[in-house]
């Protein structure tokens, strides 16, 4: 093709907030809603499908059911996020909500162990598959001075969701107000309702002007941010009129799988090896205590069944506090000092929390304070991973590196975290689930370490600056 110079991604780094990066931040950052409340309502129910009124789980069937989940969002994530840099960003995150709309559905028509297995996977391709087509758009469309802090309190916005879920299965497992055997179908029902309004808003939301350039269409890229700035100027904000930089573009229909391996080994091994890092180390951390929390408070605290969602609202707050108080930090303090500081306080204050556990000095009020502490820090690492892997690659290669890293880190630290820790919890035994917390602990340690030393200083630079498109050409 044609060498293409446009100026799409320096003004869109110069806008003003506004309206439309409220859209996007709302439309698109409801993914961790949802997931938030998937994650927490499944949670949540596990006591409750335990029983032989609905599916009759095992502790162990619970457990590989949110593994089940998770091995969905990875093969969702490296099949969606393949097609997100072949077909554009706004299909695809309209295509993957369809799917978590489907699966979650059939989730609350389960019939027994392998359907309900089953629908969680498919429920969660959708959910992982919207990871790699909404980090890439929100990433794209934020202006890099609040890129950081945008990115890490909208996925810190899952655990709004998680507070959602926490109140919804206190109401839809009250015997009083729903019987036994069908009020764990409504909650996944509602979870339904939402994928359909999630549809309908995002049809507002343009394509990414920088994928379309890549792509050889610089012109409806212009378009796309002369749109926005009218927008803007109508609500009366100051949008610059002077010449932006531009950047000059030997555009691509697509990307081979050759040319992403030599992005990831070749030309970039050092962030690689931190990528992996950071997602594998953080998915096994959150997986595995997540998904089985209510199993903690119902087997050692004796926490009815259905209250265990008052216990959910308070490590969810902490959840959401973290990124949110913390996420400009990233963008002033810089990447390097924020991210490794969070992974290795949540860390150590894990490792400490699990000893206390194994000793019987925690109440089921105090253990909840504890968790509220350490995700508070381990909520802003963890959104700070996306971040880290969607803004350290080049842009044609964005979404499928997202999955990639999503995947492997996901599938190594997600799927073996519930598995194992659900066999932890039917051993009964304080002391072995502490091993387990011993080494989610060290593995955020680890983390932060690797951070450390190979973290990237992106604070508030151009997308295109930290890792120049593949099909940049200097001038």
């Amino acid at each position: 093709m044609d060498l293409t110079i446009t100026d799409a991604p320096a003004r869109l780094d110069r806008l003003p907030w506004g309206r439309f990066h409220w859209l996007v931040a709302a439309a698109l950052g409801i993914t961790w809603i949802l997931d938030g409340l998937e994650v927490t309502v499944v949670g949540s129910l596990s006591p409750a499908l335990a029983d032989p009124r609905t599916l009759a789980l095992t502790d162990s069937q619970n457990g590989l059911t949110g593994s089940a989940y998770i091995a969905g969002a990875v093969i969702g994530a490296l099949l969606f996020g393949r097609l997100t840099d072949t077909l554009g960003r706004k299909r695809l995150f309209t295509l993957t909500v369809a799917v978590y709309l489907v699966g979650t559905l059939l989730s609350g028509l389960s019939w027994d162990f392998a359907s309900y297995a089953l629908f969680r996977a498919l429920t969660g391709a959708g959910i992982g598959g919207e990871y790699a087509a909404v980090n890439s758009a929100v990433q794209e469309l934020i202006p890099a001075r609040r890129r950081g802090q945008t990115d890490l309190t909208i996925n810190g916005s899952f655990w709004v969701g998680a507070a959602i879920g926490a109140l919804a299965s206190v109401v839809v497992l009250d015997p009083k107000l729903f019987p036994v055997e069908y009020g764990w179908r409504f909650a996944f029902i509602g979870g339904a309702v939402i994928g359909l309004v999630i549809i309908f808003v995002r049809r507002y939301l343009p394509e990414s002007p920088r994928w379309l350039m890549t792509h050889g269409r610089a012109a409806e890229a212009e378009r796309i941010v002369e749109g926005i700035e009218a927008s803007l100027r109508r609500e009366g904000k100051a949008v610059p009129d002077e010449p932006a930089a531009t950047i000059a573009l030997r555009p691509r229909t697509s990307t081979g799988v050759i040319a992403v391996v030599r992005t990831l080994f070749v030309a970039y091994p050092r962030r690689t090896i931190l990528g992996v890092t950071l997602m594998a180390t953080q998915a096994f951390c959150y997986n595995a205590i997540f998904f089985t929390y209510a199993l903690i408070l119902t087997k050692f605290y004796a926490v009815p069944t259905g209250q265990v969602g008052w216990f959910i609202l308070p490590f969810a707050a902490g959840n959401v506090l973290g990124p949110l108080l913390l996420g400009r930090l990233f963008d002033t303090i810089g990447r390097r000092t924020m991210i490794a500081s969070t992974y290795g306080l949540a860390g150590a204050l894990l490792i400490g929390a699990g000893w206390l556990f194994s000793r019987d000095l925690l109440t089921a009020t105090t253990l909840t304070l504890a968790w509220s502490v350490i995700f508070f820090f381990a909520s802003a690492a963890a959104s700070a991973a996306y971040l880290t892997v969607g803004e350290a690659f080049p842009l044609e290669t964005r979404a499928l590196v997202i999955a990639l890293f999503y995947a492997f880190g996901t599938g190594l630290g997600g799927v073996a975290g519930p598995a194992l820790f659900g066999v932890l919890i039917e051993s009964g035994s304080r002391g072995q689930i502490f091993l387990g917390y011993l080494l989610g602990g060290g593995l955020m340690l680890l983390a932060a370490v690797v951070e450390a030393w190979l973290g990237v200083a992106a604070e508030r630079l151009p997308l295109e600056e930290v890792a120049p498109p593949l099909s940049h050409v200097p001038i």
